[in-house]
């Protein structure tokens, strides 16, 4: 009763120090050799992170200039300015795409259909598969469809509906563990009330699902960032912002990548490596931000 009558406030384990638990995990030693690895895995794990992007930061921070931040790119500064422009249209177009159809589909095996329903077995195998493809594949994939069949070109927009198939998978799959996530109370709740089953969802569900939603869409934005193989089959390699999403243009992985396969120009390539993970952590922190006011709403 003890144990209830705490976790109706803060979790009971929270109220006591480390070194009590370490206390009482001693008694077993199975479970306090877990506990370590756990928490040595945790500190390794942030670590290797912190370690990797004060690397990059060292190597790069130095060789930032205001040349490479020059509107068109040229020989002289290597700007980087067209390839962050590019980057962002192609992500977020991506997005827009990939993400509704993503919730949509999420939507409908949760909410609409059984769990032993077979097509929706099917749905989700086939997300499992493809989140699994290499992405030189997509690339490969891409370039045979939208550049060699339907565009005639490499071109923004090629890169743009690659990248959102390969995304889809993510956001519907991260979605769908929101919904499920979603205890059943607030649907009984809500059809208690009166409300349909398209109102339910709409209005009470999807809400309270949002953070999870939302941590999804982070991690498809960072993976249409990082990507590079699928781009440069599709979108080219072409250092400009082009007039138009038929336009050819490279984005800042690629970018950064032919920099530094070049072997001329590493130092911009670690300039370009900063701004690539600035990009990432100001995405995540505003993201972060958002989620936050929807988990304080619900």
């Amino acid at each position: 009763m003890k144990a209830a009558a705490d976790l109706r406030g803060r979790p009971f384990v929270n109220r006591r120090g480390l070194k009590q638990r370490l206390k009482e995990y001693s008694k077993h030693p199975i479970s306090l050799a877990v506990m370590l690895l756990v928490i040595l895995s945790a500190l390794a794990t942030a670590a290797l992170v912190v370690w990797i992007v004060v690397y990059v930061l060292m190597q790069g921070l130095p060789n930032l200039t205001p040349e490479l931040f020059e509107w068109e790119y040229t020989v002289d500064n290597r700007s980087l300015t067209p390839a962050l422009i590019n980057t962002l249209i192609i992500a977020g177009l991506s997005l827009v795409i990939a993400v509704p159809v993503g919730v949509a589909a999420a939507i409908f095996m949760t909410e609409y259909t059984s769990s032993r329903n077979k097509f929706v077995a099917v749905v989700r195998m086939a997300a499992e598969t493809l989140s699994g493809i290499p992405s030189i594949v997509y690339g490969i994939f891409g370039m045979l469809l939208f550049v060699e069949v339907v565009f005639k070109r490499y071109s923004m927009i090629a890169g743009i509906l690659t990248m959102a198939i390969m995304v889809l998978p993510l956001v519907m799959r991260t979605t769908e563990e929101a919904l499920k996530a979603v205890p059943v109370s607030f649907r009984e709740g809500s059809f208690a009330l009166g409300a349909g089953k398209l109102r339910t969802v709409f209005g009470i569900v999807l809400p309270a699902a949002l953070p999870g939603i939302i941590s999804g869409v982070i991690l498809a934005f960072g993976r249409v960032v990082g990507e590079t193989a699928a781009l440069i089959y599709t979108a080219g390699t072409v250092a400009r912002v082009p007039d138009s999403l038929l336009g050819s243009g490279e984005t800042l992985s690629v970018h950064m990548y032919l920099l530094s396969s070049e072997g001329l120009y590493v130092d911009q390539s670690w300039a370009t490596a900063v701004i690539l993970i600035l990009l990432v952590l100001l995405i995540n922190g505003a993201a972060e931000l958002v989620s936050d006011k929807f988990k304080k709403e619900y």
